[in-house]
């Protein structure tokens, strides 16, 4: 059974940082590519973030290029999204993804995620 579980969200001005973790369970953890997505109110699911199982692939949606980084520590099965100079426009809760597959498929596609975390929120204020 695998879990993945954020934490890290919360309310931040403009301009802010968060730093947000995922936890990993129940899989080999270095053998997949993890990704973040994002869901706003009344908005559909979108790509944030992914790497490559051995961390040296990284890949980024347009809107937070230069903004944030993910990261990911294999022997704490956990991977980051390091948040910087946060938009009210980033107010989404953030979600965690594992690929199907080890090669982790098209990184912004979300049918590539076979599991997902249960989310967390993270509000910018202006």
């Amino acid at each position: 059974q695998v879990q993945l579980v954020e934490s890290g969200g919360g309310l931040v001005q403009a301009g802010g940082s968060l730093r947000l973790s995922c936890a990993a369970s129940g899989r080999t953890f270095s053998s997949y590519a993890m990704g973040w997505f994002r869901q706003a109110p009344g908005k559909e699911r979108e790509f944030v973030a992914s790497i490559r199982r051995n961390g040296g692939s990284t890949y980024y949606a347009d809107s937070v290029k230069g903004r944030f980084t993910i990261s990911r520590d294999n022997a704490k099965n956990t991977v980051y999204l390091q948040m910087n100079s946060l938009k009210p426009e980033d107010t989404a809760v953030y979600y965690c993804a594992q690929a199907r597959t080890m090669d982790g498929g098209t990184p912004g596609n979300p049918f590539e995620y076979r599991y997902w975390g249960q989310g967390t929120q993270v509000t910018v204020s202006s």
